[in-house]
């Protein structure tokens, strides 16, 4: 498995990480920690978590499933700042209580990376600033960072935080990419030359900001999956003809299609499967070539202008 450093350099984690949200689905701590042994037998030690994910229960988990002599091998990431059905709160109490209740619940003395999830619009950076500090002093958390947020959102943190934001997570695939279909129909006037989120991609190669790709696998924002979907036809069969030349999976191809990009994104997938993601860690190893890179974009239904 390739590495790549986070933001600055200050940590260094694989390409792939695993995303936690559906590993209560496993049923069990035994089946968890087979999933967990899987991943980091095919150099998979990054594991993604939010505090809302199944309330709480998927930290927990996991938390109940690692064995305490791994915690040293493996880099992880948790969220906070949603209050479901309320609020969005990145208020200096709600951060500390919520890194301290992850905390708990993951059983371990340190956060690798904690993140804010979703933009709060009634932000106080000061509030952040000086909760980032706490943490960082208490020796709770080593690095931060946010999820899907925009240039500007991220430039604001940054400018109290002391840069401190190293991560920025969004939502990334073949079959979903704004942030590359802006940048591709610039002065065009179409829907896919519309900047929604503030040339994040570009801003975040920029500013050494990691982007880490959530749901590399689906066309919409939970609509489903468009690897072996009959939505895409052309797509899938391209993704057959790469995976049989490769050697590797059709997921696998997919995965790699975003780590071709020269930004070095890290991508999560949050599979429970142990057999995917051994076949989706194949991504690591292959580089697709600029044409192939092209052609899967097209194939997804994308026009070049």
């Amino acid at each position: 498995m390739k590495k790549i450093n986070l933001g600055n350099g200050a940590l260094e984690v694989p390409e792939i990480g695993l995303g936690c949200m559906r590993i209560t689905g496993l049923g069990s701590t035994k089946a968890v920690r087979e999933l967990i042994d899987t991943a980091m037998d095919h150099g998979i030690n990054f594991f993604d978590h939010a505090d809302i994910y199944a309330k709480g229960a998927a930290e927990c988990i996991f938390g109940e499933a690692v064995d305490p002599s791994l915690r040293e091998r493996m880099i992880i990431q948790t969220k906070c700042g949603i209050r479901p059905g309320v609020c969005y709160d990145f208020s200096k109490q709600h951060i500390l209580a919520s890194a301290d209740a992850s905390l708990k619940r993951l059983k371990t003395d340190y956060i690798d990376l904690f993140l804010l999830h979703r933009p709060d619009t009634l932000m106080e950076p000061e509030e952040v600033a000086e909760a980032f500090d706490t943490l960082e002093r208490q020796g709770k958390v080593r690095c931060f960072g946010v999820s899907n947020q925009n240039a500007g959102q991220i430039e604001l943190l940054n400018h109290y935080c002391g840069n401190k934001i190293i991560v920025n997570q969004l939502q990334l695939s073949i079959a979903h990419c704004d942030m590359i279909d802006s940048g591709l129909n610039v002065n065009v006037h179409n829907d896919a030359g519309i900047n929604r989120d503030g040339g994040i991609l570009e801003y975040c190669r920029l500013k050494g900001i990691t982007i880490q790709a959530w749901s590399p696998f689906q066309y919409g924002m939970f609509e489903g999956v468009f690897v072996d979907s009959d939505k895409f036809p052309e797509l899938n069969r391209l993704l057959q003809e790469l995976a049989e030349k490769y050697h590797v999976s059709k997921n696998a191809i997919a995965v790699a299609w975003i780590l071709r990009h020269p930004a070095r994104i890290q991508t999560i997938v949050g599979s429970t499967n142990k057999q995917r993601i051994a076949d989706i860690s194949q991504a690591s190893d292959i580089t697709l070539t600029r044409e192939e890179w092209y052609a899967l974009y097209m194939a997804a239904g994308k026009q070049l202008p």
